[in-house]
């Protein structure tokens, strides 16, 4: 089953719906702490990775349609799409490390297949 992510950004750009590129899911609130200290750490990791990942902050406060689709129970939760799947996903606040340790393998793949 696929999942697709509609943002403001989709229906703006029609060539933002023909990138290959991974496409990672920030599923935040602003009513956690855990998810606003890792705000930093995410934006960066969208700057330094910008040529092979795509990046999208999700409030699941102001979008629970999209929380429960992606069956996001926690706040943060990172879900890494790829090819309209959901391929690997960490919840819970996470560090640098551990993000890029759940991406490489997939941006590995996604320099090799362009």
């Amino acid at each position: 089953m696929a999942l697709y992510l509609r943002t403001q950004q989709h229906q703006e750009d029609p060539q933002v719906t023909n990138d290959s590129r991974p496409l990672l899911v920030f599923f935040t609130s602003t009513r956690s702490g855990p998810a606003r200290r890792m705000e930093s750490l995410l934006a960066h990791l969208s700057r330094k990775e910008r040529s092979r990942l795509r990046t999208a902050k999700v409030d699941v406060d102001s979008r629970p349609e999209l929380a429960q689709r992606f069956n996001v129970d926690a706040v943060p939760t990172l879900v890494l799409v790829k090819g309209k799947r959901p391929v690997a996903r960490l919840e819970g606040r996470a560090s640098a490390p551990r993000i890029e340790e759940m991406l490489e393998p997939h941006l590995a793949a996604a320099l090799t297949a362009a």
